[in-house]
């Protein structure tokens, strides 16, 4: 089948080897799917919110500029193996790329983008999906869900009419699956266990704009952004002009931060988050409250990602859950 998915112009993306991100495979021999490891260092989000691309070409002319549209892509994007922590990511980021305005380069790759998740049977100190309304066994934000039995076979469940129609061409190499052992497979999950109440620490955070705690935090945090190029679903983008000559150019659209200090500095050389106290009061904000006051949804999958790659240990799961415990003390 994984033969079949490589042909007809699919882009089948795969975590890599060495756990270190996710890459486009040419070949079934590259297949990997990581259900019961540690998540790679970085998720797939890339394939869908582009780490850098051009929003079009300029060619100056004596009189007027000439633009350019830049090529749209083809074919499905299939993402093969995406733990629940990740396969929820590109519904998140719908929400803000179709707010005031339709992002056509979120939206073209997202429409051709098709989840095949996977049960999760890992967790360790740094995992808090059950915090954040995600689990284990959710089959949401996937089109087919696949439940491992043992290491070679997989239970196949349809979830969209998306995936329903994409997976009508492949039924021919699935047999007939049996119930009762795909939910004794997922029975045997262990959950990582509740770190805190998102519901608590957003109304903490709505009346503690100026607490001592993202003070604490912020000394410690070094503005490195790598919480945020790591995160599912952390979006910020900047856009620049790029010159290749005098007669040439292009817009591009690239990946930012909220925590690098450049991300709010002014022209007028005003910065309204001048310090990283206030940057990673942003983060937190931002993740818990700002998003979930907009759009309805945790702008965080309990991936842990950001924690396990963070230079100063910063876990964002016990920042959560020791505002958590302030507020129970209030």
């Amino acid at each position: 089948m994984a033969e079949e998915l490589l042909k007809g112009g699919n882009a089948v993306i795969c975590e890599d080897e060495k756990g270190r991100g996710w890459k486009r495979i040419d070949s079934p021999s590259e297949v990997r799917i990581n259900h019961n490891e540690v998540p790679s260092n970085i998720s797939y989000k890339e394939f869908v919110f582009s780490k850098t691309e051009p929003i079009f070409y300029f060619k100056n002319r004596k009189e007027n500029y000439e633009l350019a549209e830049a090529a749209d892509g083809n074919g499905k994007i299939v993402f093969l193996g995406a733990k629940p922590c990740d396969a929820r990511s590109v519904e998140i980021m719908s929400k803000v790329f179709n707010w005031d305005y339709k992002d056509k380069f979120f939206n073209e790759k997202a429409e051709r983008t098709i989840v095949i998740g996977v049960a999760c049977s890992y967790k360790d100190e740094f995992c808090f999906c059950t915090s954040v309304n995600i689990n284990p066994a959710s089959p949401e934000g996937s089109d087919i869900f696949l439940v491992p039995l043992d290491e070679k076979e997989y239970a196949v469940r349809i979830i969209t009419e998306k995936g329903k129609e994409f997976i009508s061409p492949y039924l021919k190499y699935l047999t007939e699956g049996n119930a009762a052992r795909s939910e004794e497979a997922l029975g045997k999950i262990k959950w990582p266990g509740k770190k805190f109440e998102p519901g608590k620490v957003r109304e903490w955070i709505g009346n503690n704009f100026e607490h001592k705690l993202f003070d604490e935090i912020g000394s410690t945090c070094l503005g490195c952004g790598q919480c945020a190029f790591a995160c599912p679903v952390c979006h910020c983008f900047d856009i620049v002009d790029e010159e290749c000559s005098y007669e040439c150019g292009r817009r591009m659209k690239n990946w930012d931060a909220c925590q690098f200090g450049l991300f709010t500095l002014h022209s007028s050389g005003h910065n309204p988050r001048d310090n990283q106290n206030k940057r990673y009061r942003q983060r937190i904000a931002h993740k818990f409250k700002y998003y979930a006051d907009k759009f309805g949804e945790i702008l965080c999958t309990g991936c842990g990602r950001c924690s396990r790659g963070c230079p100063v240990q910063i876990d964002i799961a016990q920042v959560a859950a020791e505002i958590n415990s302030t507020a129970n003390r209030v």
